[in-house]
């Protein structure tokens, strides 16, 4: 069964930079190998990308398969991702230190809103997730975007 993380967590963070990671997320990372998440700025939004260990080891594959070795575009992500990334472990109590230079691209400052991706996830401040997730409605009310299911599947279409 792949665990995915979902659902959107708001929690506080402390003077020290220190924000509990929800259950839900600690529990999608626990069988990583790394008993805690990795985390970058993101180069999309004014947010952090979270990941597991996992995840970030099948982006590392994907490049590799994708993008030729040494080429631009390989080094250009690579700085983005890999060079940026930093391994958080959790503390006792399921907290990390949120990286001063993230939370000042993020904008956060006093709570931290963990939003699920799926196999990723993103720590946004609540109300700039809140100015994104509004401009992502009225896109997707313009657009209506759709998503093919695949077929054949135990319990789907043949």
């Amino acid at each position: 069964m792949l665990a995915l993380f979902t659902g959107t967590h708001i929690n506080k963070v402390d003077r020290k930079g220190r924000v509990s990671v929800p259950a839900p997320f600690r529990a999608t990372l626990s069988g990583q190998g790394f008993a805690g998440a990795v985390v970058f700025p993101s180069f999309t939004a004014d947010c952090i990308e979270g990941c597991g260990a996992s995840f970030l080891e099948e982006l590392a594959a994907g490049m590799d398969a994708s993008a030729a070795v040494f080429s631009e575009e390989e080094d250009d992500l690579a700085t983005l991702i890999f060079a940026q990334a930093r391994q958080l472990a959790f503390d006792p109590e399921g907290r990390v230190i949120l990286p001063d230079d993230f939370m000042a691209h993020a904008g956060i400052t006093e709570s931290a809103a963990f939003v699920g991706k799926g196999r990723k996830f993103q720590i946004w401040e609540p109300e700039r997730l809140k100015a994104h997730t509004a401009d992502l409605m009225r896109k997707a009310r313009d657009k209506r975007p759709t998503i093919a299911l695949g077929r054949g599947r135990a319990g789907g279409d043949a």
